[in-house]
């Protein structure tokens, strides 16, 4: 890996365009090294558990609204929309596709992240490159090479460029990985994929507040609208269209208006040329349909409950962790809305107050049952709930930007102080499923995942369908990723209520 530097550089001042970030990016997205075999047993890996949290939200509000608008949009060859039928006249355009499976995947905040100086979703850079995959012909070994490239790129933003520090919100990262990894897919040349990023990145650019206060459905769109801005971005610039340059480094660009400044220099990593692209091996999924600073937190709560016992007798608990768990899912956010019963399912998906508490009181976390309603406004649920504070430690927040694998940590360490005067306390790293965990996870528990959250919506031939297709998937021919679809066994839940973009087709939503 290479350390490449990147601050604002003033119009008079010359910056080749092998020099920018954006060129930079590109060419590591064109460098076709070899993928080793590990990485495309995780590529695998994520395949599945993508199609594993999209078949459990297909009739989600989110999700069927998204897949209502995709479903105004047939195109030929196109590309296929999670739940329905692959066949041709099911096709939609890539973009909306992109759209209406980034949305799937992402309702439930369920699938994989990574952390460093940003947090990110690396998975959402799957939709579009297979969408656009699918949509070209292009092969299993072509998506491998894109969706690598595109984790690839995600991961080394996420280390180099904070963005959360300037409430920017984390798909400014994604548009340009995502635009990265379609070019590399595709094979284009890199001149293309350096304009296509640049116009991802310009577009992508949002503000926070998506999840800040009350946290509404947008955070399922907000990737999805990165993946479609991308494969419009990738249109365009293979049109010869150009984007403003350069965009990182401008002097009214990315740094310096909306990150550190003029004054301001990131050190961002990216392979040497012919290096591998091995970043995917660095994410990690969710066991747990939860924000993943509460993943190692369930763990522990489950481990803790029966230490403690009678938790009516709890006086208070509080979760010394990072700074990142304090200010955004913690106490340090100051936002009341994280400790109300009536706040959506995507605040409390935000709220480790909420979460800890469900977690202790039932040994673990249901990615419906744990956020109904009714659940939510228990008694002695908001009773305990509201015991519970966060404090920011130190050592855990170093712990969290470290950059040794070995040291980098996600938990935190829990004091639970009863009536009595009693104190009960444990600590925990990392959670159970990460590599470094107590159970880390292998193919099995990806499988057993995606058969848990798929029961009841595809039938069990068509499950082992899906599977087997993912097994071959540096073997699929040209025409064949359409495979790696799962089709709902009946039909799926139609919109409440009509939009600008509609079929024309009675319930085509529905229809599988």
């Amino acid at each position: 890996m290479k350390l490449h530097s990147v601050r604002t550089y003033k119009s008079a001042e010359p910056l080749k365009r092998n020099d920018q970030l954006a060129w930079k990016i590109a060419a590591v997205a064109a460098d076709n090294a070899p993928i080793a075999n590990d990485v495309v047993e995780m590529i695998g890996n994520r395949l599945i558990d993508n199609a594993a949290v999209a078949m459990a939200s297909l009739n989600r509000p989110p999700v069927v609204n998204a897949r209502t608008q995709a479903l105004a949009h047939p195109y030929q060859p196109g590309a296929t929309v999670f739940g329905m039928t692959s066949f041709p006249n099911r096709r939609v355009s890539p973009e909306w596709a992109a759209w209406a499976n980034g949305v799937a995947v992402r309702e439930l905040d369920y699938h994989d992240t990574f952390l460093a100086a940003d947090y990110s979703h690396p998975g959402d850079n799957i939709p579009p490159v297979l969408a656009v995959a699918q949509h070209c012909a292009r092969t299993g070994a072509d998506l491998i090479r894109g969706i690598a490239a595109g984790y690839e790129i995600q991961v080394d933003l996420v280390k180099g460029i904070c963005l959360h520090e300037h409430k920017i919100d984390h798909i400014a990262h994604l548009g340009p990985s995502a635009a990265a990894g379609i070019g590399a897919a595709l094979a284009l040349p890199i001149e293309t994929i350096y304009q296509a990023i640049q116009q991802a990145l310009h577009t992508t650019t949002t503000t926070r507040q998506s999840r800040k206060g009350e946290i509404s459905s947008w955070k399922a769109y907000a990737p999805a609208f990165a993946g479609k801005m991308a494969v419009e971005a990738v249109d365009r610039a293979m049109r010869g269209e150009g984007a403003p340059s350069p965009i990182y480094e401008g002097e009214d660009g990315f740094v310096a208006w909306l990150l550190g400044g003029p004054g301001a220099e990131y050190q961002v990593p990216l392979p040497a040329p012919g290096e591998a692209k091995r970043a995917i091996l660095e994410t990690y999924t969710k066991e747990h349909s939860a924000e993943y600073q509460s993943q190692a937190l369930i763990d522990l709560a489950r481990r803790m409950g029966p230490k403690i016992g009678d938790l009516s007798k709890v006086r208070k608990i509080v979760i010394h962790t990072s700074h990142h768990t304090h200010y955004v899912i913690g106490t340090g956010a100051n936002d009341p809305q994280k400790m109300d019963p009536n706040a959506s399912r995507e605040t409390l998906d935000h709220s480790i107050m909420y979460i800890f508490a469900v977690a202790l009181q039932d040994g673990g976390w249901h990615h419906e049952k744990s956020y109904a309603p009714e659940r939510a406004r228990r008694p002695d649920t908001v009773a305990l709930w509201h015991k519970i504070s966060t404090i920011e430690g130190a050592e855990w927040t170093k712990r969290y930007h470290s950059t040794d694998p070995a040291v980098k940590a996600f938990g935190g360490h829990v004091v639970v102080t009863l009536d009595d005067g009693r104190v009960v306390e444990d600590e925990i790293a990392v959670a159970d499923a990460h590599p470094l965990g107590a159970k880390p996870w292998r193919r099995p528990d990806y499988i057993a995942k995606f058969r848990m959250l798929a029961a009841g919506v595809v039938s069990v031939p068509e499950q082992e369908r899906f599977l087997s297709a993912v097994d071959r998937l540096p073997l699929l021919a040209s025409g064949q990723l359409a495979e790696l679809n799962v089709a709902a066994a009946s039909d799926l839940a139609a919109p409440k209520a009509p939009g600008l973009f509609e079929s024309g087709e009675p319930n085509a939503a529905t229809k599988l």
